[in-house]
């Protein structure tokens, strides 16, 4: 009967969310002091916007409707002073389990394989001492991705699960991982660090997942480093074949930078940034 009810569930999702989403871009804004800004999570209210300034860091902001104010609140994602997290790609924060940061770096000259690392934080040790200093617990190589990784939190079957995905034009998958075994690991590929896997589209730079709709947004672009692209998948129907099951594909044409990053902020509003130095942090208004 529960797997009965769960089937019942996720069709009825399907049914509700096979319609439009329409995401207008009603403000665009600048702010400074973030580097390329690499991405946003919404966590108790308040924005945290991080980025590669001149080492990895994180900024809290409030919203003042739409606008957002500076708490003068800043992390430096450094251990001694040295860069560690470079290139902040995604934050798996939820309630209490533990805390991961991604940061995906290009190939370095003659050669091909991107550098993956998830980092395992004390995350109220980071906000109380401003660096990761004594606050890194872990770190783990992800070398179960194909291009980078981006860490975010789903729900699955009542079970909660890291999940990543790539950035390339192919082979690209969305990939979750048990947090637990994630924790202890040392690389990705260990046994029963990867739970399950699906294949996606390209060109993903980060993931938001929508508790209340069972949905996970892919924060992509068009193309390769530009152009906005949110593509809404149907995350139970993804895992049961294996394979991204679409609901809606909203393309922002009017924008031909790089989205890099984008969270609600309520039901009907969110936050997309690009790193871009201006225009670099924007307000949607989105509809159903």
């Amino acid at each position: 009967m529960k797997t009965i009810a769960i089937l019942l569930f996720t069709g009825l999702l399907s049914l509700l969310f096979t319609g439009d989403v329409n995401m207008n871009l009603v403000k665009e804004t600048t702010i400074d002091s973030l580097g390329a800004c690499q991405g946003v999570s919404i966590q108790h209210g308040k924005a945290l916007l991080y980025g590669d300034r001149e080492v990895g860091m994180i900024r809290q902001f409030s919203f003042d409707h739409d606008t957002l104010t500076y708490d003068h609140k800043e992390c430096k994602l450094t251990v001694d002073g040295k860069n560690v997290i470079n290139h902040p790609t995604g934050v798996a924060y939820h309630g209490n389990l533990p805390v991961f940061m991604g940061n995906s770096v290009k190939p370095a000259p003659g050669e091909k394989a991107w550098k993956a690392m998830i980092y395992y934080i004390n995350w109220n040790g980071l906000w109380k001492t401003g660096t990761l200093d004594g606050n890194l617990l872990k770190t783990i190589s992800d070398d179960a991705c194909i291009q980078g990784t981006r860490p975010e939190y789903v729900e699955y079957q009542h079970k909660w699960y890291v999940a990543t995905a790539d950035y390339g034009n192919h082979g690209n998958e969305v990939r979750l991982y048990d947090p637990e075994r994630l924790s202890q690991c040392s690389k990705t590929s260990e046994p029963g660090v990867l739970y399950k896997k699906f294949t996606c589209t390209p060109w993903v730079q980060n993931l938001y997942w929508m508790a209340d709709k069972g949905i996970i947004v892919l924060i992509q672009n068009q193309i390769e480093g530009r152009k906005w692209r949110f593509t809404y998948v149907d995350l139970e129907k993804s895992i049961q074949t294996g394979q991204q099951q679409l609901i809606k594909v909203v393309d922002i044409d009017e924008r031909a930078d790089e989205l890099e990053g984008f969270a609600f902020n309520g039901k009907d509003k969110g936050v997309a940034v690009t790193s871009s130095r201006k225009k670099n942090v924007n307000f949607l208004n989105i509809s159903w």
